[in-house]
């Protein structure tokens, strides 16, 4: 059997590391110098943001990102900003003559939750004020948001999300922002929207539908069932499945897997966005057309819809 290839950075068997060319030798003392060096180019609010666990790995290039929710694993206003700023600090910071990077990575903190998607509480109470601006603001944030993803925020790296657990409604749809999903066995993916009378707003309908046809698109989205890791694999939405407490091991064999060919697949979801691309002015009309469907909600679907906030504050403080 072959030898696996090292990576750039990685050491041989007296602990020592090699360049690309295996030249010349560097010590663990110098590795760690460059390493603290890595690290002070990038900005400390990178790190240190309220709702999100960022890591560095200068090794396989690689930005580990991790939702640490402070209530319900939702994208609240506070979550969103803080992916505002992360993606503002990416692009300012990584790139062509500045800190390398070749991976994006998105996974979660909360337990045997990835995202549960919109600010359900917002919502009841925008819906109730008559707020309708307040409504197409959050929504049109989120697309904002996942249209920068989608385009990995125009630098030459592969986004993966990494999923432990469920990814519901705009978890689900932020999800189809990523160039790989990575699940593990037992995770569940759905769009529970219309148990509530309506639909998901942000991202679900033009990319399902351009990635598996608007009939399977349709089912998934008004079907009200959950699927598994292993479904959503045999449709194609999921990329790569791993067993149980194994998901960051497999991101990590991915990455080193996609080493070699790394600027291939980089122009490939280039191609596919060239492809089948989403303009910014449909996310926004499918946007209002959210929005003017959530006014339209009953007394009796807002209380459906705050059960599942109840629900997933309980799921919180369990955790």
């Amino acid at each position: 059997m072959d030898r696996p290839s090292r990576g750039l950075d990685e050491g041989n068997e007296d602990g020592q590391m090699l360049d690309s060319s295996s030249i010349s030798l560097i010590t663990n003392e110098e590795f760690m110098l460059r390493k603290s060096a890595e690290r002070l180019a990038l900005p400390e609010r990178l790190f240190t943001l309220e709702e999100l666990d960022v890591h560095y790995d200068s090794e396989q290039r690689a930005l580990w990102t991790f939702m640490r929710p402070k209530g319900r694993p939702s994208f609240t206003p506070p979550m969103l900003a803080d992916f505002e700023q992360w993606q503002s600090l990416i692009v300012q910071n990584f790139g062509a003559g500045r800190t390398p990077l070749e991976f994006l990575v998105l996974g979660s903190r909360a337990p045997g939750v990835f995202c549960f998607g919109g600010d359900l509480q917002l919502f009841a109470e925008l819906i109730r004020s008559g707020d309708r601006d307040g409504l197409v603001r959050y929504g049109n944030r989120c697309v904002d948001i996942l249209d920068r993803n989608i385009r990995a925020l125009d630098l030459p790296m592969l986004t993966i999300g990494l999923v432990q657990g469920q990814a519901l409604g705009g978890g689900f749809e932020a999800l189809l922002s990523f160039d790989f999903i990575i699940a593990e066995r037992g995770s569940t993916f759905g769009l529970p929207e219309t148990i509530f009378g309506l639909f998901p707003g942000m991202g679900a309908h033009p990319l399902l539908s351009r990635k598996l046809g608007t009939a399977m698109a349709d089912r998934l989205i008004l079907s009200d069932e959950t699927f598994s890791a292993d479904a959503m694999y045999e449709l194609g939405i999921v990329h790569a499945l791993a067993e149980p407490g194994e998901g960051i091991a497999a991101v990590r064999a991915f990455m080193t897997k996609s080493n070699r060919r790394h600027a291939g697949l980089v122009a490939a979801r280039k191609a596919m966005r060239v492809s089948a691309p989403v303009p910014m002015a449909e996310f926004y009309s499918i946007v209002e057309i959210w929005a003017d469907a959530a006014l339209q909600l009953s007394e009796k679907d807002l209380k459906l819809m705050l059960r599942l906030v109840s629900a997933q504050d309980r799921l919180a403080k369990a955790s």
